[in-house]
């Protein structure tokens, strides 16, 4: 190899990775028993604050008004395991409504349609990961009551 090529070689070798790029995630909602109020939704990487993402200042959030089918974009997302929770905030008031103090009034969804049992999943029954450029995903609204 000739001294050029060599230190090519060298300096590329020194280099640091490159970031990887951020990409969108465009998540539809299906199954809405309603076009009443929002969707809520939060994208986390934290399985701490799972599904209340609200705690996680650098969770991606949005709320879209209801549809019969509803489409959320998350933009500039890092590559990474994630997990999304979703409200159908039917009347409005900002939380999940329920009845008897424990079972939900509204509708919720997880990322990976994630079990929902006595309590809400767990991150690791949510968790996905996201690539970089464009993720598709869809999440499909239940309903309790």
């Amino acid at each position: 190899m000739k001294a050029p090529a060599l230190a090519l070689l060298a300096l590329t070798a020194a280099l640091p990775a490159a970031p990887a790029w951020a990409g969108d995630v465009v998540i539809t909602v299906t199954d809405l028993r309603s076009t009443k109020g929002v969707v809520r939704a939060c994208m986390t990487t934290r399985s701490d604050v799972f599904p209340k993402c609200i705690k996680d200042p650098g969770a991606h959030r949005t709320v879209v008004p209801a549809g019969k089918v509803v489409e959320i974009r998350f933009k500039d997302v890092k590559p990474g395991d994630y997990a999304i929770a979703l409200l159908h905030d039917e009347n409005d008031n900002g939380k999940a409504d329920r009845a008897l103090g424990m079972a939900p009034k509204e509708g919720y969804g997880f990322s990976r349609d994630a079990p929902v049992r006595m309590a809400p999943p767990k991150f690791s029954d949510a968790v996905f990961k996201i690539a970089e450029g464009l993720s598709r995903v869809t999440i499909k609204m239940r309903y309790f009551l």
